[in-house]
């Protein structure tokens, strides 16, 4: 099979799924095996590309022309190629949970959410191959459109409010601030192509370039700088096979990649060093980083808790990029992956949680790890990779990055890293520890004996977990398409 039709299959292979999971509504068995069907595929043609970047190659797919030197363009590189993997991968492992967590939670309109989830796996992978800006921003416009539905599935009056901000955060940024950033960019640069070391070196004065910059990274909402991150919490009031869509697999991966991304391949490094607004931009992801990670300790509510977490963790790939350097850029690419197995095992974990015990809230949470120790176990080792403890590949995403600070410099940078980590602690580890350790609440009624989650939701939980442990012993592939991406020296 040619590259170009291993590209144009893996995008519209979840396209076409969707359309039959559609069809086989009133047959749910039949809908969720089309489903892991059209994932293992999906997983197996993107698997396919791999071969091509080894040999140096880089696969690309020209679709039309939309205006002179501005084309609908699909090209792999190894920034890509890693995220892709990961949407595919873990598309399958949150099908097999979302069967457990949607039949026990009675959930209702779920052939809708089947037909979203694929339609968003598309836009995702449509993101990671974009051969250039115009293509990026559609695709990324597409994956905001397709989540919507997801978001409001409940269709409450509180889904709805949520559905508002999730859209008006996300339209108003990209609209308003990056699609300026694209247009400024092909103006200067005369084209639009995603380049080995960028395209907009001595196009404008630094000055100019620093302010594009700024449109990009606040442009990209779905990275959740602050102040653009109201859309992320309020949209936990989706089921949490939606919420580990959002946090793991596609919506906010898709952000911190395109940042990584424009950093590598529109700046180039040498550019990004050079600009004064990469370093108070550094500092605004370590903000994030810190607050993000402080209003976590007020949330007692678990996916609050997860959510305000998420806004640290996507600024720690943020700032890998704006580091400007090869270990900082490694260290962001590689969190990409290392974050997303670990988070998701949370979200399963808390999604477990709500289906078997009915709970919430941390605060009521004593004790269940007695009656739900596997669900308790994987959320603990989900929190050692988000914290950066081995022996969770978290660990090496976070080395990495701490050694991007001390090549720029940036002592207090990695003193913010240190800080967040140690934050993590608490706010992380309080779960598990309070769920094994402390009684239960006088009024809580717990089942007797061993009361996990469904079982297919707890067979993801565990593919998560194990991957994540798997991922610290054996990192090297995705250490080898980010090396790919900034080459350098040995480690």
């Amino acid at each position: 099979m040619s590259s170009g039709l291993l590209i144009a299959l893996s995008v519209l292979l979840p396209v076409a799924g969707a359309f039959v999971v559609l069809a086989l509504g009133k047959w749910p068995n039949a809908r969720e095996a089309v489903t892991l069907i059209t994932g293992g595929g999906t997983l197996w043609l993107v698997s396919g590309l791999l071969p091509y970047l080894r040999e140096g190659a880089r696969p690309r797919l020209d679709i039309l022309e939309v205006m002179p030197g501005v084309q609908l363009a699909f090209e792999v590189e190894p920034l890509g190629l890693l995220f892709a993997l990961v949407a595919s991968f873990l598309w399958i492992v949150t099908t097999i949970y979302a069967i457990g967590y949607m039949r026990g939670h009675e959930e209702e309109n779920q052939t809708r959410f089947y037909f979203f989830f694929a339609i968003a796996i598309a836009g995702a992978i449509g993101v990671a191959f974009s051969a250039n800006l115009f293509t990026l921003f559609a695709f990324y416009e597409v994956l905001t459109l397709c989540t919507f539905p997801l978001v409001t599935h409940h269709q409450t009056d509180e889904a709805r409010r949520a559905g508002r901000v999730y859209l008006g955060v996300l339209l108003t940024t990209s609209i308003a601030f990056q699609l300026l950033a694209i247009i400024w960019t092909w103006q200067l640069a005369g084209t639009v192509e995603f380049t080995q070391g960028g395209i907009l070196a001595g196009t404008a004065s630094a000055g100019v370039l620093g302010a594009i910059l700024v449109l990009f990274v606040f442009g990209v909402g779905k990275a959740a700088v602050m102040p653009f991150h109201r859309w992320l919490p309020a949209a936990m009031v989706a089921p949490t096979p939606v919420s580990a869509l959002l946090h793991a697999v596609a919506v906010v991966k898709a952000g911190v990649f395109t940042i990584l991304k424009v950093s590598v391949y529109v700046f180039g490094l040498d550019l990004l060093g050079a600009l004064a607004a990469t370093a108070w931009l550094a500092w605004a992801a370590a903000a994030t980083i810190i607050l993000g990670s402080l209003i976590a300790f007020t949330k007692d509510n678990l996916k609050a808790r997860l959510a305000y977490s998420t806004i640290s963790q996507l600024s720690y790939i943020v700032l890998g990029a704006l580091l400007a350097n090869r270990w900082g850029v490694i260290g962001g690419g590689m969190h990409i992956a290392m974050h997303a197995f670990g988070k998701i095992t949370l979200f399963f974990a808390a999604g477990a949680i709500l289906v078997a015990a009915h709970e919430k809230d941390i605060s009521r949470m004593h004790g269940l790890g007695r009656t739900m120790p596997i669900t308790f176990g994987a959320f603990f080792i989900g929190a050692l990779s988000i914290i950066g403890l081995p022996p969770a590949g978290g660990s090496w995403s976070k080395w990495f990055l701490g050694m991007g600070t001390l090549e720029a410099g940036q002592v207090g940078l990695l003193a913010v890293l240190m800080v967040s980590s140690l934050l993590g602690l608490y706010y992380l580890l309080e779960v598990p520890v309070k769920a094994f350790f402390f009684k239960p609440p006088e009024d809580a009624h717990r089942p007797e004996g061993i009361h996990e989650a469904p079982t297919a939701s707890l067979i993801a939980m565990i593919v998560t977990a194990a991957a994540t442990i798997g991922l610290f012993a054996y990192p090297d592939l995705a250490y080898e398409l980010m090396s790919m991406v900034v080459p350098g020296g040995a480690p």
